[in-house]
């Protein structure tokens, strides 16, 4: 459906200032408030030019923009449609937005803290029996790399990234992954100089998730954050 008719906040002029940002804003706002929804069709370039009282390159401009994020899809011969889920491949702005404000070290680390507990004691609560194994075989692949001498960031961040899908939560699954890329250079780094270190840490963690033991849990976390503390690098 065409959301333009029960629309107010796509239906006022702009103000002067990055027009394109404007548009942008205009149709975030309209997501937040229920205007638009996942699904819905946005308003045609010439209806949004007509409406927002801006110039067609802009509206352009912002549609690129937002299907470069994952937000809009165009269907040819239909519109432009509000996807309804998000895509994996879409460039992600709070990658960069985090990363240019990474500040010092402790400020990663400190988010991190907070951060994996977090989750990860969501993922004690919610994992399936096939979570529990799926993260167990992501442990014995960091084991195998680590014996063949071919451990990399790739096999802690797996790790990592099974107990975050356990959540069964998209948000948090959506934020860990984007925050795990900001930790891969330092875990690179204990992958290289610590890994037996990091691999006794991720058992500890693994064996009191498979016990749903929340205390040996958050005691497992805080030991492996101590360890990678010491790698915490940037490049």
């Amino acid at each position: 459906m065409n959301a333009l008719a029960k629309s107010t906040i796509l239906n006022s002029p702009l103000k002067k200032k990055s027009v394109v940002m404007l548009v942008i804003e205009r149709i975030k706002l309209a997501l937040i408030n229920g205007e638009l929804k996942p699904g819905d069709f946005i308003p045609s370039e010439s209806e949004m030019t007509q409406k927002l009282g801006v110039g067609k390159s802009s509206v352009r401009e912002a549609i690129k923009m937002l299907q470069a994020m994952g937000v809009l899809e165009v269907k040819r011969g239909q519109g432009t449609v509000i996807r309804k889920s998000s895509d994996e491949d879409a460039l992600n702005p709070m990658v960069f937005q985090l990363i240019l404000a990474k500040g010092i070290p402790q400020d990663l680390l400190d988010l991190r803290k907070m951060f994996e507990p977090a989750y990860s004691v969501m993922a004690l609560e919610k994992a399936t029996d096939e979570d529990i194994e799926t993260i167990k075989e992501k442990l014995e692949e960091f084991e195998a790399a680590i014996a063949s001498g071919n451990q990399s960031s790739s096999h802690d961040l797996a790790f990592h990234m099974a107990i975050l899908q356990a959540t069964h939560n998209r948000m948090v699954i959506r934020i860990g992954k984007t925050m795990m890329q900001l930790f891969d250079a330092s875990i690179e780094t204990s992958m290289q100089d610590l890994p037996e270190v990091a691999l006794k840490d991720h058992k500890a963690i693994f064996k009191a998730l498979r016990e749903r033991d929340e205390i040996a849990l958050r005691n497992a976390i805080a030991v492996s954050s101590t360890s990678w503390e010491t790698c915490l690098t940037y490049k």
